[in-house]
């Protein structure tokens, strides 16, 4: 019984510890975000609800996260294999 409590403590800490850090990747992003904008912006004034830039923005950050996680899903299958 103990030793199901100790499990149930470090899984709520993991979980805990995952969406904090979580989290703070979303502000990280969100700061990316707008930082990126801003440098579109300032490179190709369409203006600032120009659904254009906000298109070719969307389609390269897309393009960006998918070829991150094929990569990372990759690398950590490789690391589970090695274990």
């Amino acid at each position: 019984m103990k030793e199901t409590g100790e499990q149930i403590k470090r899984e709520v800490r993991a979980k805990t510890i995952g969406y904090i850090l979580t989290a703070l990747g979303l502000v990280a992003g969100l700061a990316w975000n707008d930082a990126i904008t801003s440098i579109i912006n300032q490179l190709f004034p369409f203006g600032k609800t120009s659904a254009i830039a906000k298109t070719i923005y969307a389609v390269i950050i897309t393009i960006i996260v998918v070829t991150v996680s094929v990569y990372l899903t990759r690398f950590a299958t490789k690391e589970k294999k090695n274990n």
